[in-house]
């Protein structure tokens, strides 16, 4: 059973720009908090972005704040993630994945073990 499920990912110049999306199946977004993580080949798992489910608050890595920005449609029960001036230490597969709670989206609660349901992630490839 597929609950989220994203698209968008790619191969992109460094500098370039992608978006990347979350769409749930059967699953409703809105009720939770998502999350977007990355893992690189021979590194572990990290938190990328974050958006609650109360006020829409966002929480960003240091490694891409400035760069990415997370939004939710709940109209089309879909998360973004939009990724500009990517770098090539950009690329990894990034999962989206939804949490129970707000209080995992946070700086210091922003964890992979934290999430409950994760999708089967997209490649992002940044190179020239």
């Amino acid at each position: 059973q597929v609950l989220l499920v994203e698209s968008g990912g790619g191969l992109a110049q460094p500098g370039g720009s992608l978006r990347l999306s979350c769409a749930g199946s059967s699953f409703t977004l809105n009720y939770y908090p998502i999350a977007w993580f990355r893992q690189a080949p021979g590194k572990e798992r990290e938190g990328v972005s974050c958006i609650s489910v109360n006020d829409n608050n966002t929480y960003y890595a240091d490694s891409v704040k400035g760069r990415f920005t997370i939004s939710r449609d709940n109209a089309k029960n879909t998360v973004y993630l939009q990724m500009n001036s990517l770098k090539p230490e950009d690329t990894a597969v990034y999962y989206c994945a939804a949490a129970y709670i707000d209080y995992y989206c946070s700086p210091h609660e922003f964890k992979s073990t934290s999430y409950n349901y994760w999708g089967q992630g997209t490649q992002v490839t940044v190179s020239s």
